[in-house]
């Protein structure tokens, strides 16, 4: 598109002088009233007053309905527009400028000095201008409010330290990092950062910062594992963390009873007896019916009876440990192993038998060992037996079970 067609298509400019709006109480106003001044001045108005509506203002000077009624509302307070509907239920109005107060108010505002309305200086700092207002406005003088176009925000200086650093009773840096990855090494262990220990840690560490004391900085300075100070031991644990073993049976029992799987019944069992108050309450009604078993048992042995009954919770159990367990099913089944990654089953470790001397017959050969010997608990047991049965003729080389050479 050529210039001249891109100007022709954007109309005629409107008149407006910035300065007139600190008399007028705004940009949108001085835009209004001087547009309002060139309709009154055109020959073919006849009358003193402008007959007009929105659209038409609208079209004149851009400003939307919005703008004009602000415009219209500081004009009237400053005592410039006079102005009186003429037809009902239309916007059409009829207005006019007051010529005689608006001439007032610029030689109010008109200083003889410095021929400019505000004095201004000026000076450069690092190649830019900047404005120097006078601290002490001239008498009258009006405040420019205009919510559409209103005085620029100035910026906030935002004071950087750089190369910040926390600060706390930390010595040095080391110190720090060191606490640090205590912080995240039992998060880990308890679970506490539900995935992100490094985050649970910022925030004890930021908390410091700001002045907040933190017990796990006294457990690590005193060289105590973190959390052991904070543990509280109740009434019905050995033990802070580990409740009574018949108590416990007693909890996992019930929702067995209720139908629950094994796994899950322990699961629940222990996060009841992890709740302070429920655990509370549990352990208040285990303790009346140990009361009534131990009163039924006196009773009973009063009468002849040598051993009374309990309840299996009260029975003592070998403690089940993940050792134990692999070493039953090793026993079993090297494939039932839980550290069993594949479903291709072993082959199961040949039968060997305890004499001093075993036959040829007896003694496994090379292949089976070495097919066991491809799993973790295989390979524990094969270099076990090896190790105890030199006679056999086998050695472990390089990760490998090779014949041993006599000489």
């Amino acid at each position: 598109m050529k210039i001249g067609i891109f100007l022709g298509n954007l109309g005629n400019p409107a008149i407006y002088y910035p300065k007139l709006a600190t008399i007028t109480g705004g940009v949108a106003a001085s835009i209004f009233l001087c547009q309002l001044l060139q309709w009154q001045s055109q020959p073919s108005n006849s009358g003193e007053s402008v007959k007009t509506n929105s659209s038409e203002i609208e079209k004149a000077t851009g400003l939307n309905s919005e703008e004009q009624e602000l415009a219209r509302r500081l004009l009237k307070e400053r005592s410039l527009l006079k102005e009186k509907s003429t037809t009902p239920n239309t916007d059409t109005i009829e207005i006019w400028a007051d010529i005689d107060a608006f001439e007032e108010k610029i030689n109010n505002f008109w200083t003889p000095n410095s021929g400019d309305i505000i004095t201004q200086t000026s000076r450069e700092i690092h190649n830019h201008p900047v404005e120097i207002f006078p601290e002490t406005s001239p008498p009258n003088h009006a405040v420019k409010i205009d919510k559409y176009f209103g005085q620029p925000r100035q910026q906030i200086a935002v004071a950087v330290t750089p190369n910040y650093r926390f600060s706390g009773p930390w010595n040095s840096q080391e110190q720090l990092h060191n606490f640090q990855r205590a912080l995240e090494a039992y998060a880990k262990e308890r679970n506490l950062g539900f995935g992100n220990p490094s985050g649970w840690a910022f925030k004890i560490i930021d908390s410091m910062t700001k002045g907040l004391t933190s017990p796990f900085w006294e457990e690590f300075i005193a060289g105590i594992p973190l959390g052991e100070s904070q543990k509280v031991k109740r009434d019905w644990e050995i033990e802070p963390e580990v409740p009574y073993p018949a108590f416990e049976e007693e909890r996992i029992q019930y929702y067995v009873h209720k139908g629950e799987p094994l796994e899950a019944a322990v699961s629940k069992a222990r996060a009841d007896l992890r709740n302070p108050v429920l655990g509370k309450d549990l352990w208040e009604g285990f303790l009346r019916k140990c009361d009534r078993l131990a009163d039924d048992a006196i009773k009973a042995k009063n009468q002849g009876i040598d051993t009374p009954y309990l309840p299996s919770s009260f029975n003592e159990k070998p403690q089940i440990t993940k050792d134990s367990v692999m070493r039953k099913l090793g026993a079993i089944a090297p494939q039932l192993a839980l550290n069993q990654s594949t479903s291709e089953p072993i082959p199961a470790l040949p039968k060997l038998a305890e004499t001093a001397s075993p036959t040829p017959a007896e003694i496994p050969s090379i292949s089976s060992l070495q097919k066991a010997y491809q799993t973790p608990l295989g390979r524990s047991i094969v270099e076990k037996q090896i190790a105890a049965n030199p006679d056999w003729g086998y050695e472990i080389v390089d990760g490998e079970i090779v014949e041993s050479i006599p000489f």
